[in-house]
């Protein structure tokens, strides 16, 4: 996105525009101060007064990323079912500081992420074919390794390990009574 020209008007009203266009901005959601910031440059506001209403706005606790990066993990975690790794990447993405975000990411612990693998395997299961034919080219072991490695790549595309996601997979799929016994995480 290209910047837009610098905004012209004198600062203090510069500083109740930028004020104004944050405020828009936190009514959808809560934002990192980085995104904040990147977005109020974006609109041509100079970086002084930008960071003067940020602090304001800081101060209020109306930016506060400790909290957002809390709740932004919460959020993803529980509705979009991401993964710890996954949402680290976001929360870097977002400009929230390292140790802000490891404190964050520190309310999942792998039981919980574990649970949710678990949930989203089931779900996917609920609506997959795991009737695997036993003749033909390829046979069982083909249908089913295919099924595995697209629940294994779908676990990790939203950010959980490989070997645990493995794991969660090859037990769900023996609970819905598919032959897992010569499966082995490659």
């Amino acid at each position: 996105m290209r910047p837009r020209d610098p905004v012209t008007a004198p600062p203090a009203q510069q500083e109740v525009q930028a004020k104004d266009a944050c405020l828009r901005l936190l009514t959808d959601r809560s934002r990192s101060r980085a995104e904040l910031f990147n977005k109020l440059i974006d609109r041509g506001y100079d970086e002084a007064v930008v960071n003067r209403v940020l602090d304001r706005l800081t101060v209020v606790g109306l930016v506060d990323d400790a909290a957002f990066a809390e709740q932004w993990v919460r959020s993803r975690h529980v509705y979009s079912g991401k993964g710890k790794r996954a949402l680290a990447t976001e929360l870097r993405t977002k400009g929230v500081a390292p140790e802000l975000a490891a404190v964050a990411l520190d309310q999942i612990d792998g039981e919980d992420e574990r649970e949710r693998a678990t949930e989203l395997v089931r779900r996917k299961l609920r609506t997959a074919s795991l009737d695997f034919p036993v003749d033909g080219p390829g046979g069982r072991s083909s249908e089913r390794d295919k099924v595995v490695r697209r629940l294994v790549s779908m676990l990790a595309r939203r950010g959980y390990q490989q070997g645990m996601a493995f794991e969660v997979v090859k037990a769900e799929l023996a609970r819905a009574g598919s032959d897992t016994d010569d499966l082995s995480a490659e």
